[in-house]
Order: structure tokens, then sequence, then C-alpha cells
């Protein structure tokens, strides 16, 4: 199947888009990929939907500013789907299946007896009416209601990734987000996935409170500020890192609130320092000695993050280009390959990622009629 992939991460940056042929087994085709930044208004009424769902009570009504998202994220994706398609030399006719992410506005995991919540926004029934292609759509929720923690999903792409690379075990991947997600596959059926900690979205909400932009660019307040050990200390003394995998994080479970008193370049040097030590955390958390880790993700962006990761891991890091893959477009690849496993009934989450008790498929598929 010719399937076009979409994903919009909890950084609000873009729609990233790529097309793959694949049967959600095998990875037969690599298509074109693209992105197409949010506008500022579709921005502003995400946040003001994770602001509304940060604090929405379980099991009551969905307020009106889910409906106009969800509806608003389906009309970019339209957009950018057909301007992509159009720069491709290609029509929506031409694709046998679109997978979309949606937007994420709310992702609690489970705690105390109690089932997670996660909610991405995005009008997978509207989208495949106005393209005429089905859509399958809602990829977590399945996962959710039976236990399991809906993140991370990507880990059975980045096996069949490797697969297609040639690339064997042992195999690291980590994908530095808003959160920063880690794959370890040992070989076989022994994979671990995780979140790690915050990815880029503390540093993100910092360059953005005092009024610096919107991300810290090439990681230059990074590079011009110092790491505060004590701070850094107080970052880490967090109950999450002491809890076993797999585990999820929503991108507001953590706050930068410690770096406050810092100035704007030492609270982003220590934030970056922090998105390091968890990700070793994460390794020590599981056992793991890595010979490598390959980086995708904004934050392979940020050389001062990638040099902190290779500092604090000891081994060699490397971004996704370095072996073959296309870093900006591998989430949107990873939706498209889990779109057809969807439809075919195979599963995307597994005991080892999102502590499901047994495999299972998920999504939902509508249909254009």
């Amino acid at each position: 199947m010719r399937i076009l992939g979409f994903m919009t991460g909890t950084s609000l940056d873009a729609v990233d888009m790529a097309i793959l042929e694949t049967d959600g087994e095998v990875l037969t085709d690599f298509g074109p990929a693209g992105e197409e930044p949010l506008s500022d208004p579709l921005r502003a009424l995400l946040r003001d939907a994770i602001r509304t769902a940060l604090d929405h009570p379980r099991d009551a009504p969905d307020p009106p500013v889910f409906a106009a998202a969800s509806r608003a994220v389906a009309e970019v994706h339209l957009s950018a789907g057909t301007a992509f398609l159009a720069s491709c030399g290609l029509d929506w006719s031409d694709l046998d299946l679109v997978g979309m992410h949606g937007q994420t506005v709310l992702h609690e995991r489970p705690s105390a007896g109690r089932k997670g919540r996660t909610l991405q926004l995005g009008d997978g029934a509207w989208l495949a009416r106005a393209t005429g292609v089905p859509v399958v759509f809602d990829f977590r929720t399945a996962d959710v209601a039976a236990g399991g923690e809906g993140a991370p999903l990507a880990p059975v792409y980045h096996l069949a990734r490797a697969a297609a690379s040639g690339l064997t075990a042992p195999l690291a991947v980590l994908n530095i987000g808003g959160v920063a997600n880690l794959t370890c596959w040992a070989g076989g059926d022994q994979i671990t996935a995780f979140d790690t900690g915050p990815g880029n979205g503390l540093i993100d909400q910092v360059v953005t409170a005092r009024g610096a932009g919107r991300f810290d660019v090439d990681g230059r307040l990074a590079a011009a500020g110092v790491i505060s050990e004590p701070v850094l200390s107080r970052l880490m003394d967090h109950s999450w890192f002491s809890e076993p995998a797999p585990k999820s994080l929503d991108r507001y479970d953590f706050s930068p609130a410690p770096t406050d008193a810092l100035s704007l370049e030492d609270a982003v040097a220590t934030l970056t320092a922090f998105t390091a030590e968890a990700v070793a955390s994460g390794f020590r958390l599981v056992g793991v000695e890595p010979s490598g880790l390959i980086v995708t993700g904004g934050g392979r962006r940020n050389p001062v993050l990638m040099a902190a990761l290779a500092d604090r891991l000891g081994c060699e890091v490397v971004t996704a280009e370095s072996v073959g893959w296309r870093g900006d477009a591998l989430e949107a690849e990873a939706f498209a390959f889990l779109a057809a496993r969807c439809l075919r009934g195979l599963p995307i989450s597994f005991p080892g990622t999102t502590g499901v008790r047994a495999p299972m498929t998920g999504g939902r598929l509508a249909q254009p009629g």
C-alpha cells in the first residue's frame, strides 16, 4: 500500500508528512517527505485546548474547544497534504491509506489502579470524507483502555526501519521531541521502550516564556550558559526516575520552575543537561550499557544536547541521517506504518513498550463514504 503518514508533535511546530510503501511488516519503498509549519492562530487554539485538557475532569462532557481544535487540525492536514502531494506530482487518489496521529493535548499515565487518559485531536472522519481516502487515527486510546500507557508507539517501526537498513541488535534509538522516548532492542522479541523524561519541552517553555523565541536554535543559549549542578540535582530528584519501565509522560508532567532564578542561558544549559541525564538514568534503569545511540527528532539538531548525551552515556551518539534514516520524517513514516498494521489487525503496542498485557492492535478506521 502507498500510505501518507502525518505527525504533529507536542512542540506545536509543524505537520510532518511522509509517504511509505508497506504492508505493515516490510518496508517496500520510501516516498517523499515534507512539513508544513503550523500557523500562529492554530498554535494559539491548540494551546487553549491543552490548557483546558489539563484541567478537564474525567467523564465530563468535552468542552467546545476540543471540537474546534479537532476540526482545525483536520483542516490543516488537508491543506498541508494537498500542497505536499501536488509538489510531488501526486493526488489523494494516488494513496491507499492515510495515517493521522493527531495533536496530543492530554496524556495521563495509569496510576493507583486507575487507567490513564490520552487525547489526540484530529477529526479523522472529516479528513476521510474530504480526501476520499480511508484514514486511520486515534492510535493510542485502545491501548490505554486495555491498561497500557498508550506510548511510545514508534518502537515497532524502529525495528522495521532497522531491518530495512540492515541494522542488527543490539540497537538503541532515542527520539527527542517535546518528550524523549527510548527504544532498546536486544534481539528477537526482546524490546523495551519508554519515555525517559523531558526532551525539548522544558527548554522550549523557558525560551518562549522569557521572550527569546520558540526554541534554542542550534543550542546557542545552552552553549552560552553554565549548568547549575544544584538545580540539575533537584530536577533529577523526581519519583519518575525510579519508576519501572515501560512508562510514559505528558509534556507538562515536569516543570521548569527550579530554573526560575537562573539566567536564561544558565537555565537552558541546565535543562539541556537534564534531558541528557534523564536519558542516562533511563539506560541505568533497564540495565543497558549502550554501544551506540541513534537520535531522531528535533533534539538531534542541538549540538550541545548531542554532546551532553555522548558525555553522559560514554558511547557514540549519531543522528538518524548517519544511518540513512530521515530524522525529520521518521515519526510520520512510523504512523504510515502503524496505519497499515491497524488496517490488517497487526499489533502496534506490546508488553515491553506500553505495559499492555498482550500485544494488541489499535486505531480507528474512517472510510470516505
